[in-house]
């Protein structure tokens, strides 16, 4: 198992916002992390990437426990986080947010045969060749989040935790960004945990799903598993 969560509880003060919370990715699998607003889902990304503590319960990453990590610990062991508000560096150009994301040492998988570099960033994001000297902040929307993905992936994560990557996104740019997710999940061998209001495009992407209840889970199968219960996506999804 390439991840493996188990009976997460995470507190924001005296608010219990995961009990109990078990998620798993296997290796080469995309696992969608599903459920209406403020459940949880969003927290139990923060968690695995130590950016929030849990007070109890355990994060194993290729078998190594590294619950409570800092950030900066659990990026080099191989977890890839995109934070749902992008955070970009808006006044430097796109060489310079790509690079931002580059590791060093143990941490860049010297000899990994899908190794990411700028050359194989380009092959998945064209338009950043061609605006690689264009500032940040004057990037559409869309092409700020895969900006975002791609500076991720320039740091050559085994597992690729993505939240929220369509919101607020015209249609046309949810399809693009929803097809260099699949595109990555196929080629680039990387694991993805995706956490995606838009129930269509994390169907069209997940290999298994999580539903979340508040503060718990609901549901856990595969995409026919789920589609075959028509009463589960009634109580964990519809408003």
């Amino acid at each position: 198992m390439l991840l493996d969560v188990k009976d997460l509880n995470t507190y924001y003060g005296e608010s219990h916002v995961l009990q109990n919370m078990s998620v798993a990715v296997k290796d080469g699998e995309t696992v969608a992390l599903l459920g209406r607003n403020g459940m949880g889902k969003s927290t139990t990304l923060k968690s695995i990437m130590g950016l929030v503590k849990p007070k109890s319960g355990t994060v194993l990453f290729q078998g190594k426990n590294i619950t409570g990590f800092q950030p900066y610990k659990v990026a080099r062991a191989g977890i890839g986080y995109v934070p749902e508000d992008r955070r970009i560096f808006p006044n430097l150009p796109v060489m310079d947010n790509l690079k931002m994301g580059l590791k060093h040492g143990a941490a860049a998988q010297i000899g990994r045969q899908t190794q990411w570099t700028i050359e194989r960033i380009y092959d998945h994001f064209p338009f950043m060749k061609e605006r690689s000297n264009q500032k940040g902040a004057l990037l559409s929307g869309g092409e700020q989040q895969m900006l975002t993905i791609a500076r991720t992936l320039m740091g050559n994560p085994e597992l690729l935790m993505v939240d929220e990557p369509t919101e607020g996104l015209a249609p046309v740019m949810v399809q693009e960004v929803r097809d260099v997710l699949a595109e990555i999940s196929k080629t680039g061998g990387v694991s993805i945990l995706l956490v995606e209001h838009n129930l269509k495009v994390a169907i069209s992407l997940a290999d298994r799903v999580y539903l979340m209840g508040k503060a718990h889970l609901g549901f856990t199968g595969t995409v026919d598993e789920l589609n075959a219960q028509p009463e589960m996506r009634a109580k964990y999804l519809e408003v």
